[in-house]
């Protein structure tokens, strides 16, 4: 797991703990409103990340932080997912102004293929001969 999110998680944890303290709740009165074990709440404060996704939502609900949960993928503020759809759509754009110019060169070239079959003088057909 990458240091910056270790390190978010142990703030986590902190700030969780402190939100416990702060409330005068003890250990054992807190895990068991978490459902859970006074080791796993430990873990929790500690910011071991092993300790699951539930549990730590509980904690959230319990502090009434858990609405945060809600916005913390949102695909708005996903930088990565966003610059990737920025560069598919320059891709995309250059792709279009290339299909755009060889369709112009395409009719243009048509156009001046009919202009010489309108402009070549017709033979005159000589009597008995096939069109």
């Amino acid at each position: 797991m990458p240091p910056s999110t270790l390190a978010a998680l142990a703030q986590l944890g902190a700030d969780l703990a402190v939100a416990r303290l702060r409330r005068k709740e003890s250990l054992k009165t807190w895990a068991k409103r978490l459902g859970v074990s006074v080791p796993t709440l430990l873990r929790l404060e500690a910011g071991e990340p092993s300790v699951s996704l539930g549990v730590l939502a509980t904690a959230l609900w319990l502090t009434g932080r858990d609405s945060a949960l809600g916005k913390l993928a949102a695909p708005k503020d996903d930088r990565g997912a966003l610059e990737l759809d920025i560069r598919q759509a320059e891709t995309l754009g250059k792709e279009r102004v290339r299909a755009t110019a060889h369709a112009k060169i395409k009719r243009a070239a048509q156009r001046r293929s009919q202009k010489l079959d309108t402009i070549r003088p017709h033979e005159p057909q000589t009597p008995g001969s096939k069109p």
